[in-house]
Formats: structure tokens, sequence, C-alpha cells
């Protein structure tokens, strides 16, 4: 993929995002074919357009045309790629490319408004329900998965919902770099660019070292580790251009970690070290990133019981623990549950909605990073 396009449709997003986030996309010319542009003043390929962008140009053009509240002038034509289209939301651009008439012009509302989301593993579970609290706030998403059904279905399931802002389905496997590159630069061309990257994908295989294998070691520490690495680094490159083009403007890296991030975990350990580890990775880019507006943080749930990996009926760790007999005097699920309940303070395991809420004070606030935000009830308290 051209990484001149992807770096110049993130530019132009920002720049025509002076007061407030626009949406914008790119359509290759053999699926569309537009005369009227908002740029006439000479045929535009990637290498002028990239000049006319540094020498500022571009930002007076813009700043000269209205692009609320019209057809057909909202579109840059790069000759020999394509056109970037640019709107107030996913939904009026779509309809303004499709010459229909808009419903409502009234752009995205909440408390991330038009900002463009990455969320790893939200084809169901945790990450499915991060998904549904940043779209009800506003947000557009990319559910990015392995599994292709459950992915689609949680983008049909919001969509229904028939606001402004839109969800779309990528596939991606967050062991591959590849395929992560591939899932950011999809993301820009679909929505102009990439404000919040959450990796949230992992996975569990317990044991201690007399049943882990050498290779559920690699495979855990590939999912839940170098993939945060993979994801940051795609990001960030993509953010970078972001913030260089609007000063005020402040973008988000965060791991999904765990309380096992926080403190060991017995026959748990391939787990818990690849979460350790993504806490040093978050510290460490933190670091590195905060001088381009870009905050890295870890959001560190305690144990999600209403989920699959505890409470699935056939192989959840309810019914494991039950069955291995590792809570003393359990004749029943309800017995293993609640002994687990009673090591948290607040006597209930973590919900989606308190991740969320953790997810948009890191997103809201502009001056803490490299932190590691505990969601555990009290369970796991900082020293």
């Amino acid at each position: 993929m051209n990484q001149k396009l992807i770096s110049i449709i993130t530019a132009v997003r920002m720049i025509a995002s002076k007061d407030k986030l626009k949406t914008t996309g790119f359509y290759p010319e053999s699926d569309l074919s537009l005369t009227n542009t908002v740029f006439n003043v000479e045929r535009l390929t990637l290498d002028n357009l990239e000049k006319f962008i540094d020498s500022g140009e571009i930002a007076k053009i813009i700043t000269e045309n209205e692009i609320d509240n019209f057809f057909g002038r909202d579109f840059i034509h790069i000759e020999g790629e394509g056109y970037i289209a640019f709107a107030n939301s996913p939904a009026q651009m779509w309809e303004m490319v499709h010459e229909s008439k808009l419903t409502t012009d009234i752009p995205p509302e909440g408390r991330v408004a038009n900002r463009i989301f990455i969320v790893t593993g939200a084809g169901q579970g945790f990450g499915a329900g991060v998904a549904e609290e940043l779209f009800a706030e506003g947000g557009n998403v990319v559910i990015a998965d392995i599994n292709e059904e459950k992915g689609n279905e949680m983008v049909d399931s919001l969509n229904a919902k028939n606001q402004m802002n839109r969800a779309i389905f990528i596939k991606a496997n967050v062991a591959d770099p590849k395929s992560v590159e591939e899932l950011v630069n999809k993301t820009v061309l679909a929505f102009g660019g990439l404000d919040v990257m959450i990796s949230n994908a992992g996975i569990l295989r317990a044991g201690g070292l007399d049943e882990m294998t050498p290779e559920t070691f690699t495979l855990m520490t590939e999912v839940n580790y170098n993939a945060f690495f993979y994801c940051s680094k795609y990001a960030s490159k993509v953010m970078k251009i972001q913030t260089r083009h609007k000063k005020d403007f402040y973008c988000d890296i965060i791991q999904v970690n765990s309380k096992s991030g926080l403190k060991g975990s017995k026959n748990n350990f391939a787990y818990a070290g690849g979460k350790f580890g993504g806490i040093g990775l978050v510290q460490s880019f933190a670091l590195e990133l905060m001088e381009n507006n870009i905050k890295v943080n870890a959001i560190s749930p305690g144990n999600f019981f209403d989920g699959p990996l505890w409470s699935d009926p056939e192989n959840g760790l309810f019914v494991q623990y039950l069955n291995a007999g590792k809570v003393p005097g359990a004749k029943s699920l309800d017995d293993v549950k609640k002994f687990y309940e009673n090591q948290v303070p607040a006597q209930r395991g973590c919900r989606v909605i308190d991740v969320a809420r953790a997810i948009f004070y890191a997103i809201e606030q502009e001056y803490e990073t490299g932190q590691a935000i505990p969601v555990t009830g009290g369970q796991i308290m900082l020293k």
C-alpha cells in the first residue's frame, strides 16, 4: 500500500479539522468519477499535493471553502490515484459521495464524537463491550478480530443504531506485524486517520512449569506481548502525522492489561509475564511519544466473571475449578463464583462499563501517560 497516500489522507483530515474533527475517506478513481473538486489550481499528484501540504497552501484553500453543507466540492482529486472526500461524519460522507440527500446534518455527539478507534479482539467479550460504549459516545470504531463472523455481527449491531458515526470490521491477526500494519492503513482509508488504538486482544492458557509447553508459551507471548508492540509501532506512525498538523490534538495508545500485570499469578506465569512486560512497554513508549502528543497508558482490569473465560458453561474457569476441586468445599458453580467474589473488596467482578470509564478517563485527560490504571474493585492496590 502506498505509504505516501496514507500520510496525505491523514494530514488532510487534520488540516480540515480546524474547529471540530472531520471524517475523510479515500475512493479510488475506478470507484468514483467527479469533476467538481475543491482544488482546481492545477492537476494534483501525490508529489505536488505533498508540497501543498508542506507549504501550508492546502490549509489556506480548505479554509476558503466551506466544507460543511454542500455536495461536489468536498473532494481532492489525486491524479492516477483517486479522491479524498471529507465531511462531518462517515454517514454524511457516504451520502455525499453517492449524491443522496442527507437525512440529517447533525454530526456525531458524545464524549468521543468523531474520534477514530481501533479495538482489537472486539468481536466478542470485553472488546465488544468496550467498542459498544465507545460507539454510543460518538466514536467511529474499527472492530478488529480474527473471527470474521463475530466481527461482522458486532458491526451490524452497532450500525443498526442509525447513528451518524459508523463501525466497520477489519480482519486482523495481531500476532502478525504485516496484518497489524494493514489494519492501520485500512482504517485510514475508511475514516481518514486513527485517534485511539486499543490493544485488547489476548489469550489465556493457564499452567505451571510442568504443564506449560514451549509452543503455548510462545503463542501467548506473541498475542499478549508482541502484539502491543506491533499496534503501537504502526498506530504511532499515523498519530505523529496527525499531531504535527493539529498542534493541540492528543492521540492515545491504550493496552487492556490485567491485574495479573500488577501481581504474579500462580500457575499462570505465561499470561502474567506477558502482561508485566506490557506495562514495561507502556512506560517506555510513553516516554518516547509524549513529545508527539501521544499518550500511552494501560488499563488493568480485575476478573471479568461474566465473560466466557470464567462463565462458559462447558470450559469456563468456574467449571474447571469446580471439577478440579480448586475451591475447598465448593459444591456448585455459584460456590466457586462466590469464593472469588469474596476476594474483591467490591464483592463483584469487573464489568465492561468499569473498563470503559477508565478508557474515557485516559483519553480525556491530557496530563498523564505511562500509567497502569487498576480497575480491580480494590483487589490490587498500587504501592
